[in-house]
């Protein structure tokens, strides 16, 4: 069972991974058809989004194996014939167990380790494309912006050439700059790229007395790279940091403001594993722990799927809570703990034997 239960999670979630891989690559499919990013980077760049999703898929995925397994074992009459020949709860819920144990095991290797890391290599790769293949961002008759930099152009020739350049330049809000040329080019520097405009003129506005100056020019250079330092001292976000980072970090390292989020996120990665043994121990609970039924298991299904995804989303708004209000992170454990303490409670206290009355007064076990 341990065997066939594992195969079947692992193609369960390969098939959830593929429909969110899809869905999340089309936001990035418009780069190659109409930027000329390279299949090779597409796919690098969305192959690097998956592990923050994995940690969601894995509890889930594992349910459902659970389920469609002990339904099977209930409707061919097998789970019966092991009762009979003597198996305890325990020897019928081990399977299921094991795995669970097995799945928060490398769910945690995720959480703690590799989710981090391949997030932290996706907003590299993010920042280098966004620094080092700016041509690709930008798009003929349409405004781009790039992080303080609003880039219209009418035409992209061959060779980067540029026709029908407006910049506005907005990275210091007290000197607001619009330039405007007739052609122009992108190029390569060591500094990052940059727009060298041709034959055109630049606009400021004073924030003082609202005068406006205006500047000609035969040649102008923009730098349009989101930033001159090194992309390690950038300022990273929750999923780029460590557990540890997260829950013990302070000002400066973490801005004031982000400190409950931050605090909430490491949390969550300590929590969402355990929901693998949780959502298992509430599917034992609903068909190991039920007497057979010739009704069939319809009405068991259907409320452990409702438990299953309320408990989910209770566990989304706690992390949502929490991240505004400190004191409601012991309700994320909370969460947590209760479908595996619940659970196991219902799985190992087995079917319960019912007495019912014949017409005679006799009471017959059923």
């Amino acid at each position: 069972m341990l065997k066939q239960q594992l195969i079947m999670m692992v193609f369960v979630t390969l098939g959830l991974l593929c429909v969110i891989w899809l869905s999340q690559s089309l936001r990035f499919v418009e780069m190659i058809v109409n930027r000329g990013l390279s299949i090779s980077v597409f796919l690098q760049l969305t192959s690097l989004l998956l592990p923050s999703f994995l940690t969601i898929i894995l509890p889930i995925s594992l349910f459902f194996v659970v389920v469609f397994t002990y339904n099977k074992l209930i409707q061919d009459r097998e789970l019966i014939v092991m009762r009979s020949a003597g198996l305890s709860q325990w020897a019928l819920a081990k399977p299921a167990l094991i795995l669970a144990l097995l799945t928060t095991a490398f769910g945690y290797f995720m959480t703690l380790f590799y989710l981090p890391y391949s997030y932290q290599q996706f907003k590299e790769l993010q920042f280098s494309i966004r620094n080092d293949f700016s041509s690709v961002l930008l798009q003929e008759g349409s405004f781009t912006d790039l992080d303080g930099l609003t880039v219209y152009v009418r035409e992209v020739g061959q060779d980067n050439e540029l026709l029908g350049i407006l910049v506005h330049d907005s990275r210091n809000p007290n000197a607001q700059t619009t330039m405007m040329a007739k052609n122009g080019a992108l190029v390569r520097t060591d500094s990052g790229p940059r727009i060298v405009l041709l034959d055109g003129n630049r606009q400021e506005v004073n924030t003082k007395d609202g005068t406006m100056s205006i500047l000609y020019f035969d040649r102008y250079a923009v730098d349009i790279a989101h930033s001159s330092e090194d992309p390690a001292m950038r300022y990273r976000e929750a999923r780029e940091r460590s557990v540890y980072n997260l829950l013990t970090g302070v000002a400066p390292n973490i801005n004031e403001n982000d400190i409950p989020s931050f605090r909430a996120e490491g949390h969550d990665r300590l929590v969402s594993p355990l929901y693998a043994i949780g959502f298992a121990s509430i599917a034992l609970a609903v068909l190991v722990s039920s007497s057979f039924s010739r009704r069939g298991q319809t009405g068991r299904l259907l409320l452990a799927i409702a438990v299953m995804i309320a408990f989910q989303a209770i566990g989304i708004a706690m992390k949502n809570l929490a991240a505004k209000n400190p004191d409601l992170i012991a309700l994320m454990y909370l969460n947590a703990l209760i479908p595996i303490v619940g659970g196991l409670y219902w799985t190992f206290r087995g079917p319960q034997i019912r007495a019912k009355q014949t017409a005679n007064g006799d009471e017959v076990r059923a």
